[in-house]
Formats: C-alpha cells, structure tokens, sequence
C-alpha cells in the first residue's frame, strides 16, 4: 500500500508595486503608499513592523532618487506579503535605473565618519531587516531588497 501524498500547506502571496518619480515627493509617496499598503493587508499603522517598514522604505527610496536617478526613468516600490500558516514574510524592493554605481554588500557596511552627512541609511536598513542584498535588474539598474519575518503576532 502507498502512503499517502504529504499535506501541503497554503501560501498567500500578495504584491504591491508602483512606479514613482524619481523625486523627494515620490520618495515620500513611496513610505506613504508601503505603509497603506501593509495596513490593508493586516500590518497595521503604529505597530512594530509597520514603523520598520516605513523607516526601510525611506531609506531606500532616499537612495534611489539621490544615487540611483537616471533622467526620464522611474524607480520601482515593490512589496510583496507571503502569508504561510506558521509565519509570514514581508519583501521589500526598491528599483532604479543607475547601476554602474555598485552598494555595498551585506555585512560589508562601514560606519561613516563621526559628522558625516550621509552613509547611516543602510546600516539602519541592515540593523531593521532580516536579511538585504542588492540584485541587478535585467534591464539596467539595480534592485535592493529587505525581508522582515512575522510571525503571528504581527512582530519580528
């Protein structure tokens, strides 16, 4: 007699995805858009992930537009919400057009100099994400990425 097949478990999965001007308004449409986003899909405003969530994305839409703006091309917010009965994961991608300017890799961050002006955002973004990595895009450009894990109560 043959055992039966084993259970399988049913994965939710939901994307969001926007394309925004490559300026400070659609930095800031950015966070705003992920953060009504994620409410409507049960991480509500003012909790733990929501607030990380918002301080991810600003950073890396920050970043788009400063470093990865490329005249005439748009960058890309995209979320996606993998719901699995145990846990739940949320990604989070931030595209531009600019990708002859490398990002360095996880864990190779650098603190900036004591009064520097910029080079915290990615540290923040390592220190509030499970996991990040930069990724080419197919079409020019690069892509970053930041998961955060959730668990049934809604926090990390």
């Amino acid at each position: 007699m043959t055992p039966p097949p084993p259970q399988q478990s049913a994965v939710t999965v939901r994307t969001f995805v926007q394309l925004l001007s490559p300026t400070e308004r659609g930095a800031r449409l950015a966070r705003q858009l992920a953060l009504h986003q994620c409410h409507e899909w049960g991480i509500l405003y003012g909790s733990e992930i929501s607030d990380a969530v918002a301080q991810i994305v600003a950073e890396l839409a920050a970043n788009a537009v400063t470093h990865g703006r490329v005249r005439g091309r748009d960058f890309e917010l995209r979320l996606v919400h993998l719901d699995h009965e145990a846990d739940a994961l949320l990604r989070i991608e931030v595209s531009d057009a600019r990708g002859e300017r490398r990002l360095p890799e996880p864990g190779a961050l650098r603190e900036p100099a004591p009064g520097a002006d910029s080079g915290r955002g990615l540290l923040l973004v390592e220190a509030l994400a499970d996991r990040w990595c930069v990724r080419d895009r197919e079409f020019g450009g690069k892509t970053v990425r930041a998961e955060i894990d959730i668990d049934r109560t809604g926090r990390w």
